[in-house]
């Protein structure tokens, strides 16, 4: 009897299909991707890979992006449900609203968003690439972040650029314990804690250090002086650090009441091997994208895409939509 791993190999080779899947999946699912990553390498290798058919094992907007990028692409998602706490704290029409207050100012609209919110911003980041975003804006333009404020306060600090901040934020990431996080530190008190910027402050300030999900597992792979690292991100990055450091001990970073290792991403955890299958099976669910947000939508990824390979670009005077 064949094994589901098998049945998607060869359904993949069938359809010569790429299957993306980011960091935050589970295992098994991460052990038989053709590429894994954080948001903006999905992004980025879904519009270079010649692949007509493309499984995004991630959430729906990650999707979405790699669609809008290649819209020639059949793109599958295995799960439509898979959404985005950030996603649903941004409604388009308060999203735009927002944006008519500030005509003048840039937008920079965080890449869990959906794509009506992408197609109202001037430029999409990432964690790994927003700082890089900010420093292409003229000193004079005012600027507008959204829709998560802890990432967003992160680069005010980092960068020293006032930015207007819309009030959302992950639900992963805010529930890590400060105090809890305080006494684990004392329990392994030569533990390098590595935190993704959406944490809240608290847990930042803990921190050695602080980047996209990309920037932590780097420093896992190379840091070769540290042999225990406490990880402030959703678990589902800890398989590939452990994969590259078999030695390291990973400890997750405790929640409130203490408990370690529970901190999933609910919608990510929806994608399994089962639904990988069935969607290569009958090539859906696929994704679509509204033609009326199509071009601003994928006029702010390129534009992301541009400013990180050092191309220099031209802003909007005025939004005016």
């Amino acid at each position: 009897m064949r094994s589901i791993e098998n049945e998607i190999q060869e359904l993949k080779q069938t359809h010569k299909a790429l299957l993306l899947s980011h960091f935050y999946e589970d295992g098994d699912i991460q052990d038989l991707a053709d590429e894994i990553g954080d948001s903006y390498f999905l992004a980025k290798r879904g519009q270079q890979s010649d692949a007509k058919v493309i499984l995004l094992a991630g959430v729906v907007f990650m999707a979405e992006s790699v669609k809008l990028l290649s819209p020639e692409k059949t793109v599958l998602v295995p799960d439509l449900a898979a959404g985005c706490s950030l996603v649903e704290h941004s409604p388009f029409d308060k999203y735009l609203e927002w944006r008519r207050a500030y005509p003048d100012s840039i937008c920079i609209t965080y890449i869990n968003s959906s794509v009506a919110v992408k197609s109202i911003s001037d430029v999409i980041c990432t964690s790994s690439n927003a700082e890089k975003i900010i420093a292409s804006i003229p000193p004079d333009r005012p600027i507008l972040f959204g829709p998560d404020r802890n990432l967003g306060n992160f680069l005010m600090k980092r960068t020293g650029r006032k930015m207007i901040m819309w009030p959302g934020s992950c639900q992963v990431h805010v529930l890590f314990s400060s105090r809890e996080l305080f006494l684990l530190k004392e329990n392994y008190p030569r533990a390098l804690v590595l935190a993704h910027p959406e944490c809240n402050d608290e847990i930042l300030s803990h921190a050695d250090v602080i980047g996209s999900t990309s920037r932590l597992l780097d420093e896992v792979i190379q840091n070769r002086s540290v042999n225990e690292f406490i990880v402030a991100t959703e678990s589902g990055i800890l398989h590939q650090m452990q994969k590259s450091r078999p030695e390291a001990k990973l400890i997750q970073a405790p929640m409130e009441g203490g408990s370690c290792g529970c901190n999933h991403c609910p919608f990510m955890k929806l994608n399994n091997l089962e639904k990988i299958r069935n969607s290569l099976r009958t090539l859906s669910p696929a994704i679509e994208v509204e033609e009326r947000f199509q071009e601003n939508a994928r006029l702010a990824l390129e534009r992301m895409l541009k400013i990180s390979s050092g191309e220099s670009i031209q802003w909007p005077s005025k939004f005016s939509q």
